[in-house]
């Protein structure tokens, strides 16, 4: 299963240099229909994700301020996509 969306990116208040994007709720309801049963530690989910030229696996994670899941952008991506906080990027995640 593979979704397409544009969210903003946020940096995790606080003195942690951590950034996310929140998924959509309409896709957080499937990722959580679709793997119920089989999430990893944390309610943590598999994904590979692209964002411009960059394509990277690693796991979102349920947030439930939100209700949704929450994607971790790492510094490279950030760096290589021009992506700050307030930005809107353009996802292509997929299930692992």
């Amino acid at each position: 299963m593979s979704y397409t969306f544009d969210a903003e990116v946020w940096k995790y208040p606080g003195e942690s240099a951590w950034y996310f994007i929140t998924l959509p709720l309409n896709c957080a309801d499937d990722i959580t229909e679709l793997t119920e049963g089989r999430r990893n530690g944390f309610g943590s989910v598999r994904v590979i994700v692209t964002i411009g030229t960059s394509r990277w696996t690693t796991s979102v994670f349920p947030d439930k301020r939100s209700g949704s899941f929450v994607l971790p952008v790492k510094k490279p991506v950030r760096k290589a996509q021009d992506l700050d906080d307030g930005a809107i990027a353009t996802v292509h995640l997929e299930l692992e």
